[in-house]
């Protein structure tokens, strides 16, 4: 997998790009001191003061063997009008190599040849049965996962789920009395404390580096969950998924992404917060995807113009600038002009923090809003609908049940695409390999049933193809077309 772009400049100040941290491409007080890092030398400072340095070697013993390679395979398949100049019909050599019986390249009937990738993560292992959290981008699109412990041994991984909202990918190898980490609070944290990174950088494996946190609560321009620890921990492309340790040997966070101008290191990192990870393996655990809550508004930010318009002498909240018509927040009678405050009580400084606040509620919770307006507040109690589910991997695992060997990854069809469409309910697949692909599925067909069951989510088609056997018949749309495929599971 080639080295990713993954973000827009910082600030406009810094014209810097972000690189994800996967190689798919190629002062401190004396409370920490008495944690893990024990040891300690001394420096003197400007000002004659000699402060405590940490030896970081008992943490790295420590959390070490927790922490663990990732290494993965996947198939880039190579379009037939890119592979061959001789695809086309009408191509004068097209005629020629037919008249003397030479087979067109890459014509109908004839595949292009999959161009194979290898990329390499970080991960750290959370549960001694083989639970390990890793970034999302490390394993999308992995065809086969692989687990290299420190003691060696190597693991072919199942990958459990993944959210792209928040970069966490859940993946579980078969082992037992495994390693694990111990994880921290990330509130706690302060800006200019140590921490310690470990992971992959450039596939060299167990790689410590070390620094401060710069920032927290880091909101990037398209990020609108989670609350990034902005560190100057030297990251680099394959740290991705890695732990991010403070001194008393908790993991704080999960190595994420960096901004680099080169794509290397730049001192400027960051971390998804380990709660925020924590919250989405337990869903990915239970349902192998993530529900969240949904408003059904969009909302923009307030600045200092804004506020003085709508009669505030703060520029904090979120302003709807649209309501989406029979949605959670139209039922509920919010409107445009609205300024969102509070959510049960929690203050919206930024408009930024709606979209988290109201992502950690359950579809289906019922939440208070203190809303402004006309010049006054009013609490607004509204039940909140469910975001479109994020992609499904239903891949090619041959120690899972039956519904895992289609080789798809799927997503709920949205409102706009079904009325387009004209359907009610389905999955679209997003990829389509192993069983799938030979069968003819491609990008874009969207599932309607399995041996004539209506199948709405990710869940029902495993059981549904579980209960197929090995000729499963899937009823697909492609276009305006509806078909029966019959995918044949070996």
């Amino acid at each position: 997998m080639p080295w990713s772009l993954a973000r827009a400049a910082l600030l406009s100040s810094v014209a810097a790009i972000t690189f994800t941290g996967c190689l798919q491409e190629s002062g401190i007080n004396s409370s920490h001191a008495s944690g893990v890092a024990t040891a300690a030398t001394a420096a003197t400072v400007g000002t004659g003061a000699r402060v405590a340095l940490p030896d970081f070697s008992p943490l790295v013993e420590a959390v070490g063997p927790a922490v663990v390679n990732i290494s993965v395979t996947s198939v880039e398949k190579v379009s037939r009008a890119t592979a061959s100049p001789f695809g086309d019909e009408d191509d004068p050599f097209s005629d020629f190599f037919r008249r003397f019986g030479i087979p067109v390249p890459n014509q109908q009937g004839q595949q292009a040849q999959p161009h194979v990738q290898q990329g390499v993560g970080s991960g750290f292992i959370i549960s001694a049965d083989g639970y390990i959290l890793t970034n999302a981008h490390v394993v999308d699109g992995a065809t086969e996962v692989t687990v290299k412990l420190t003691d060696k041994r190597d693991f072919k991984a199942k990958v459990i789920g993944a959210d792209k909202r928040t970069d966490v990918a859940l993946i579980k190898i078969d082992a037992k009395d495994l390693p694990t980490v111990k994880t921290g609070n990330p509130d706690n944290a302060k800006t200019g404390q140590w921490v310690l990174a470990m992971g992959s950088p450039f596939g060299l494996e167990n790689t410590v580096t070390a620094g401060i946190i710069s920032a927290k609560s880091r909101r990037l321009p398209d990020e609108t969950y989670v609350p990034f620890i902005q560190t100057d921990v030297a990251i680099n492309p394959g740290n991705s998924g890695g732990p991010l340790i403070n001194l008393d040997g908790e993991v704080i966070g999960i190595n994420s992404q960096i901004y680099s101008r080169s794509g290397g290191y730049m001192g400027i990192s960051f971390s998804i917060p380990i709660d925020v990870a924590l919250k989405v393996k337990e869903q990915l655990q239970k349902h192998g995807k993530v529900s969240r809550g949904k408003l059904g508004v969009v909302i923009q930010g307030m600045d200092k113009d804004l506020a003085q318009s709508f009669g505030l002498d703060k520029a904090a909240g979120a302003l709807v600038s649209s309501v989406e018509p029979g949605g959670p927040a139209d039922k509920a009678g919010l409107q445009n002009g609205d300024i969102i405050q509070q959510v049960d009580g929690t203050k919206v400084d930024e408009s930024a923090d709606l979209p988290r606040l109201i992502g950690d509620r359950n579809p289906g919770d019922t939440v208070k809003l203190k809303v402004w307006r006309d010049k006054g507040q009013r609490e607004i109690a509204v039940k909140l609908g469910e975001q479109v589910s994020e992609s499904v991997a239903l891949g090619d695992d041959n120690s899972a049940s039956p519904g895992g060997k289609l080789g798809l990854v799927v997503r709920q069809l949205n409102a706009r695409e079904a009325q387009r469409l004209g359907i009610s309910s389905g999955l679209v697949v997003e990829q389509a390999n192993g069983a799938a692909g030979k069968a003819g599925i491609r990008q874009g067909d969207v599932i309607l049933a399995v041996s004539n069951k209506k199948v709405t989510n990710a869940e029902q088609l495993r059981k549904a193809v579980e209960a197929a056997g090995k000729n499963v018949p899937l009823l697909i749309q492609r276009g305006d077309v509806q078909q029966y495929v019959v995918v044949r599971i070996n």
